[in-house]
């Protein structure tokens, strides 16, 4: 417990730039959300290409069966892999939250033709470089997707659990609490779809899938004093990935309102 402490008191000046980062406020027009989700969209994606690398790294999910090497890791990487690729949307229809994501954005009319030709491309085994190329997807999404795939790539569960852990699940209560405000104040705004799904995010992370992760990578980590600052590193270069993330997406609202105003 002394080294998850450590690891989340190393973390926390990072996180607390996340959490008042002033792209929240900065989304201010339906415009504003429409480059928003455009961009972050892939971000939901990519996360759910980690949580299935955790999923084939922890437990089997092939035949014959084996035994998984750790029942209690691989009972908390399902758990949050029944929640995320099979929730309930609004309407009690079952839906990965990538899919909620795609609905949200076409409730606001925002461009899911990209995200779209960008997956079916994959579906069709392009690689994630080629497809993200072919697409033209912007450099901010390329950047993000490309370091999430660096640490997939590296097959090293105590990473990649690090990465979704304090780049996104135990990030995510705080991050998005502050979106589902500002625009719930924003009367203009009819984004019902894209509120529940933030909301549900909130409620599961906050309360199942953030001490879910948490107790993945100290389980992961064990008393490895070298996958500790390894797990560090990883948490923090993921936090700072997600900061430049935002960076990019308010440049990207800048740029808009300046040629309008233009």
């Amino acid at each position: 417990m002394n080294q998850l402490n450590n690891l989340i008191n190393r973390v926390e000046s990072v996180k607390d730039q996340l959490i008042d980062h002033p792209l929240y406020t900065g989304i201010s027009s339906i415009e504003d959300l429409h480059i928003f989700m455009e961009t972050h969209v892939y971000a939901v994606w990519d996360f759910m290409s980690l949580l299935k690398s955790l999923q084939q790294h922890l437990t089997c999910v092939k035949s014959p069966w084996i035994p998984a090497s750790s029942p209690q890791v691989a009972r908390f990487i399902n758990e949050i892999v029944l929640g995320e690729e099979s929730d309930m949307d609004a309407d009690g229809h079952v839906q990965s939250h990538f899919e909620m994501y795609l609905d949200a954005m076409e409730q606001i009319q925002a461009n899911t033709q990209d995200i779209k030709s960008f997956t079916n491309l994959i579906q069709q085994n392009s690689s994630v470089d080629q497809a993200l190329i072919q697409t033209k997807v912007n450099e901010v999404a390329q950047a993000f997707v490309a370091f999430t795939f660096s640490i997939i790539e590296t097959g090293q569960p105590h990473k990649i659990a690090a990465a979704f852990t304090f780049g996104r699940e135990d990030l995510i209560p705080d991050m998005f609490i502050g979106i589902v405000k500002h625009l719930s104040s924003e009367e203009q705004l009819q984004c019902d779809k894209l509120i529940y799904y933030l909301e549900r995010h909130i409620e599961m992370d906050g309360d199942e899938h953030g001490p879910l992760s948490l107790q993945m990578v100290e389980e992961l980590c064990g008393d490895d004093a070298n996958k500790w600052a390894e797990a560090t590193e990883v948490a923090v270069q993921a936090m700072q990935t997600r900061i430049n993330l935002w960076n990019g997406i308010a440049g990207l609202i800048s740029k808009k309102n300046s040629s309008v105003k233009a």
